[in-house]
């Protein structure tokens, strides 16, 4: 039973080893597609550019189903190591949910990049305001969002929310499921628990669905946020966005390993520096 659910792990962090990797390959990609739309901006090459960049987005929101079903799959036969994957460092454990990021952190995306894109124009106005280009070439795209589309974006996220709310009701009831029959009585009578126990692994079985069916669901709400909230945006808007969502997942797995290397570097001097103490 051991070597099972190890090989099932193993499988399970193949599946994310796999999705990281095409993650790093779409980025030289989306880059090549933007550039080359923003340097045909205003020329009717954009056009065909723009069915370049809707191609390439519908490929990545394909990659993103198509790895979430993975995920389903290989969930229905061990689904809690997903709630804490074994493969990502304490940070990006500390900021998972539902075996995920939140499909709300989307809209936070929007926002940061349309903000901190208006700075960047802005400033380039008033470093030359002669000679500043108002047609993006600065290789801006998200601080020309209408407020039309603001608005929905919006009410989209509002309505995410409430959808996030629900399931993280579902699952503060399955964790207090835990505490109850027949695993507490067992737990309570049994004075050692490493034998088998055909009741309690019934219940926990049963569990492990109702968690991978939750991770399930999380993962659709997941790909269908971001699918409406390309919807919204232009082919430009979308592809910017999600070579932003693209850096900052992986960014976020590099800056939980440097963390994790400088917290043992730490733990090493400070056991050396015990010794050394000792040895005075």
């Amino acid at each position: 039973m051991e070597d099972k659910v190890k090989n099932i792990e193993q499988a399970q962090e193949s599946c994310y080893v796999k999705w990281m990797s095409l993650q790093s390959q779409r980025i030289p990609e989306l880059k090549q597609a933007l550039a080359q739309r923003r340097s045909h901006e205003g020329t009717a090459a954009a056009s065909a550019d723009d069915n370049k960049l809707r191609d390439l987005i519908q490929k990545i929101i394909g990659d993103f189903k198509d790895y979430a079903g993975k995920r389903s799959d290989l969930s229905t036969r061990c689904s809690s190591s997903y709630y804490a994957p074994s493969w990502n460092t304490p940070l990006e454990n500390a900021l998972i949910w539902m075996g995920g990021c939140r499909p709300s952190s989307f809209f936070r995306l929007v926002y940061a990049l349309c903000g901190s894109q208006t700075e960047i124009r802005v400033t380039q106005f008033l470093r030359n305001i002669d000679g500043y280009d108002s047609s993006g070439s600065g290789g801006v795209s998200l601080s020309d969002i209408t407020a039309e589309q603001l608005a929905k974006i919006n009410v989209l996220h509002v309505k995410i929310i409430d959808e996030e709310e629900k399931m993280t009701k579902k699952v503060s009831s399955l964790q207090e499921d835990a505490a109850d029959i027949p695993i507490s009585t067992v737990a309570y009578a049994e004075e050692h628990v490493g034998e088998p126990n055909v009741a309690v692994d019934q219940a926990l079985d049963k569990q492990e669905e109702a968690m991978a069916a939750l991770l399930a669901e999380a993962d659709n709400l997941r790909v269908d946020t971001l699918s409406k909230i390309i919807e919204i945006l232009t082919p430009l808007q979308a592809a910017d966005f999600l070579l932003a969502g693209k850096k900052l997942h992986l960014s976020m797995h590099e800056w939980g390993v440097l963390r994790d290397r400088r917290r043992r570097e730490c733990i090493i001097d400070a056991v050396d520096d015990a010794g050394g103490k000792e040895e005075k």
